[in-house]
């Protein structure tokens, strides 16, 4: 399948793009676009993503699955936990600003063990080994402020300690480079925080820093 005429071009395309892939994900009836001898060839000359998709490492959310996409669709950025380095925030830059994708998705999933590795940090002082503690520290102040509540962090379920972390991550890119916040600023570009649940294969919309479209502007964290 040949998706170069109907690239999406703005950040509403984009997004209702991803959110039908996911839906034929989750229904088992994917149509594996841009797979073809025709698309790779196509692609051989430039690549023209409609999304920057910044994630987590982990092996059972891969984008351009969980999404139904293709070659040429996505520009993938991945990092054990999501977690922000200059590097990474020049990989999605690049994504934006020289190949022109108009939407940005942090795309967080439920069980995340850097998450917990991180709780268990803060809450006990187990530290990992070697390079994996800088992975750890870096999702430490995503949820640090949870226990300005009184309450202990572990005290806290996945599900709210992810969530603190996608929001933070999204805010964290947008806040950091200047670049990107202009395009957001000039209707160009938006950035989406949305959670993957490893059982049924859905994602949820969690955060929005830009427009996607049917009124959708920045939006509240959903608790």
């Amino acid at each position: 399948m040949n998706a170069t005429a109907t690239t999406p071009r703005t950040p509403a395309e984009a997004w209702a793009e991803l959110c039908a892939g996911n839906v034929r994900f989750v229904e088992d009836r994917m149509e594996h676009p841009s797979q073809g001898f025709d698309r790779r060839t196509e692609l051989s000359a430039a690549q023209h993503p409609f999304a920057v998709v910044f994630g987590c490492s982990d092996s059972r959310v891969a984008a351009e699955i969980i999404f139904d996409r293709g070659l040429g669709d996505l520009f993938v950025v991945r990092t054990a936990g999501h977690v922000l380095d200059t590097t990474v925030i020049g990989s999605i830059e690049y994504g934006v600003g020289v190949l022109g994708a108009p939407l940005v998705v942090v795309l967080a999933h439920d069980s995340c063990g850097a998450v917990a590795a991180a709780v268990d940090a803060i809450t006990h002082g187990n530290v990992p080994p070697g390079f994996v503690q800088a992975v750890v520290d870096r999702v430490i102040p995503s949820i640090v402020g949870l226990t300005a509540t009184g309450r202990p962090l572990d005290s806290f379920d996945a599900a709210t300690l992810g969530h603190e972390h996608v929001l933070h991550t999204a805010r964290q890119l947008h806040g950091y480079s200047v670049s990107l916040a202009d395009e957001i600023a000039a209707g160009r570009c938006a950035v989406v925080a949305v959670e993957y649940t490893l059982a049924d294969g859905r994602v949820r919309l969690s955060h929005v820093i830009g427009d996607i479209g049917a009124g959708m502007g920045v939006v509240p964290p959903q608790e």
